[in-house]
Formats: C-alpha cells, sequence, structure tokens
C-alpha cells in the first residue's frame, strides 16, 4: 500500500487553520505537523493563539520544542518536521501539515535545500547592518540579487543579511535558492481565504483577545526566561510590542494598536506568498460547513484511496 498523502492546511493569520488541521486529522486518523515558526516556542501560547493542550483531540508535532532563547532555523525545522511525517506515516496515520509560515511550509512539502551559514560572515554583516543601516545592506542587495531584493521588506534586516550571507557564501543569488514549486511526494494542499475586510476585523479581534487573556502576564514570564536573549522569539508580533508596553515606551492601547496594524501587514505579506501557488485548492474560511468541503475535496483527489 502506498503511504498516506501529505494533507496540508495553510492560509494567513485568523483564518481558522489549526481547528480544521485538527479536524481534518480526527476523521483520517491523522496527527498535526505545526509549521508556524513562533509556535515552536514553549511559552509562546496567547501571542500565538497555539491551541491548548486540552482541547489537542489528535497528537501534535513540532510544538513547544524550543526555549525562548534558541534560535528557529529553517534547516533544523525542515529536518526536524520531516522526520514527523515520516513517522506518522510509519505509524499508519495521515500526516496534515498546519501553518502560514510560507517558507517552513515549502521545506516539508517541496525540494528545498537550506543555503549554507556562516556564523562570521552573518556576524560581519549584521554589524554593518547595525552601523549603516539596513537599508544600504538592502540597496547592496538590490545590485546583486534583484528579485530577492523585491521580495524582502527593507526593514527586515534578518532577512537581508541571510539573503547577503546566502550571496557571498554560494556566489549565487539567494532567490536562486527558492524551490520550483513540484512537491515531494503524494500532497494536497488546502488553503483558507477571508474577503480582505473579513479577515481585518479578525485580526483586530484576535489581537484585542491576545490583551484580555494575558499576553502581558506570559510575556512578563518569558522575559524572566530570557526572552531579550533571543535571536528570533523577541522579534514574534505581539510579544515585541508587549515587550516595549511592559518597558514603558508604549502605552497598552498604542500596544494593541501597533501589533494590529503589523499582523494586516504579516498577513498581506502571507496572501502575497500564497496566492500564485496553482496547486492550493482554496476554500472560504468562513464556510459553515467548511470540513465537509475540506473532506469534499480530499476524498474527489482520491489520493486517501491510494
Amino acid at each position: 500500500m502506498s503511504p498516506a498523502p501529505l494533507l496540508v492546511v495553510l492560509g494567513p493569520t485568523a483564518t481558522g487553520k489549526s481547528d480544521l488541521g485538527i479536524a481534518v486529522a480526527e476523521r483520517l486518523g491523522g496527527e498535526v505537523v505545526n509549521a508556524d515558526a513562533m509556535q515552536l516556542y514553549r511559552g509562546m501560547d496567547v501571542g500565538t493563539a497555539k491551541v491548548p493542550a486540552d482541547r489537542r483531540r489528535v497528537p501534535h508535532h513540532q510544538l513547544d520544542v524550543l526555549d525562548v532563547t534558541q534560535e528557529a532555523t529553517l534547516a533544523g525545522y525542515q529536518a526536524a518536521a520531516r522526520a514527523d511525517v515520516d513517522a506518522i506515516r510509519a505509524r499508519g496515520g495521515v500526516p496534515v501539515l498546519v501553518g502560514g509560515s510560507g517558507l517552513y511550509l515549502r521545506a516539508v512539502t517541496d525540494d528545498l535545500v537550506i543555503p549554507p551559514t556562516d556564523a562570521d560572515v552573518r556576524a560581519r554583516l549584521e554589524a554593518e547592518a547595525a552601523r549603516v543601516g539596513t537599508a544600504a545592506l538592502h540597496a547592496r542587495l538590490a545590485r546583486l540579487d534583484p528579485a530577492a531584493a523585491t521580495a524582502i521588506l527593507p526593514t527586515n534586516t534578518r532577512r537581508v543579511v541571510r539573503a547577503l550571507e546566502v550571496v557571498e557564501l554560494t556566489g549565487r543569488p539567494y532567490s536562486a535558492t527558492m524551490p520550483d514549486r513540484t512537491f515531494r511526494g503524494p500532497t494536497l494542499q488546502l488553503g483558507l481565504r477571508l474577503p480582505r475586510e473579513d479577515l481585518d476585523a479578525r485580526v483586530d479581534a484576535r489581537v484585542e483577545r491576545m490583551w484580555a487573556t494575558g499576553i502581558l502576564d506570559e510575556t512578563a514570564r518569558l522575559l524572566a526566561a530570557g526572552l531579550r536573549e533571543g535571536r528570533t522569539a523577541p522579534r514574534a508580533i505581539g510579544y515585541a510590542q508587549a515587550v516595549a508596553q511592559l518597558d514603558g515606551s508604549l502605552e497598552q492601547r498604542e500596544a494593541i494598536e501597533d501589533t494590529q496594524r503589523a499582523t494586516r501587514r504579516l498577513v498581506r505579506r502571507q496572501e502575497s506568498w500564497f496566492r500564485p501557488d496553482p496547486r492550493t485548492r482554496w476554500l472560504p474560511a468562513d464556510a459553515p460547513d467548511l470540513l465537509d468541503r475540506a473532506l469534499a475535496v480530499i476524498d474527489e483527489s482520491g489520493m486517501m484511496g491510494a
């Protein structure tokens, strides 16, 4: 018998991917593999809308696997998540990959070869960015790799530095390391979407709930656990603003509104990332019969009977 296909549930923040992923896995005898980079971190629950343990009716993987002082790396995630997918299949289950981090998703689904890293090169580029500004490094990237510069915001120091690091180490454009849209194996990709105004309303309500349900207390605990020492966790949307509020540089309403704006910008980037992929079967996230629609697409694909 052929191994179970990889089922993917993707989409922008606040479209309800986690709930659908759990429901599909429950129906099909599956297990969920998380593909949200910030949900890798222990203790980052409220700000990432992580499904609480008591609501997980199916096994979950790649949740709570890193301390906030550790760096989340694409290479590390790729190896661990692919191993989870293989192990689920070996147990006779259906792997269900769920998340909104586009590159993390494709690291599992596609033939993505992770470019090398060099701590010294990265440190030198980071120091240069601190000295002359990220915009100057982005301008250099635009000369060396226009496609990568177009895809990376001029203010995103981490990604600009990474792109220049890859160019320096490989002599090839960073954009050339991106995979083509070819699945590694049998895969069915479901996407959730909403009209822009409805999604923005969900985002705003979600951020309000974060503050109402304890993100400040959670952030205080994470600070005590060394949040400031981390490379990736402190940049998470919501936590950066909560830290600023706790430090006194933002009032609560300012922190909430800044988080809402940042999340809406994230949603736009996620939409731009996911939209061009012709392999995705899109479903309306607000459909009352969403699970039935998803199961119908899975049934029509014929993959589960392979």
